[in-house]
């Protein structure tokens, strides 16, 4: 069973906007086992699988899928701005 609950359409858009710009960002979330982990890298595509959407990280040479669900907030190391769920 799919627990994913979409975000709002204007946070959608920010994340969208942030990969297009392939924005250099302080992310923090929570992890499948339920800890609140935080994560360096940059924006660089949104995804959706299995009917829920995904924030795509490039960090340390690796790209990872972060559940928008699952997002507490992101800061751009450019401007400083923070987005929060």
């Amino acid at each position: 069973m799919n627990d994913y609950r979409p975000i709002a359409c204007g946070a959608y858009d920010e994340i969208e906007l942030m990969a297009m710009r392939r924005v250099l960002v302080s992310l923090v979330f929570l992890h499948e086992d339920g800890a609140r982990r935080e994560i360096q890298g940059q924006v660089v595509d949104t995804a959706i699988r299995d009917g829920a959407e995904y924030l795509v990280l490039e960090s340390a040479g690796k790209r990872l899928q972060i559940r928008l669900d699952r997002i507490v907030a992101i800061q751009q190391e450019d401007t400083g701005a923070v987005w929060r769920q």
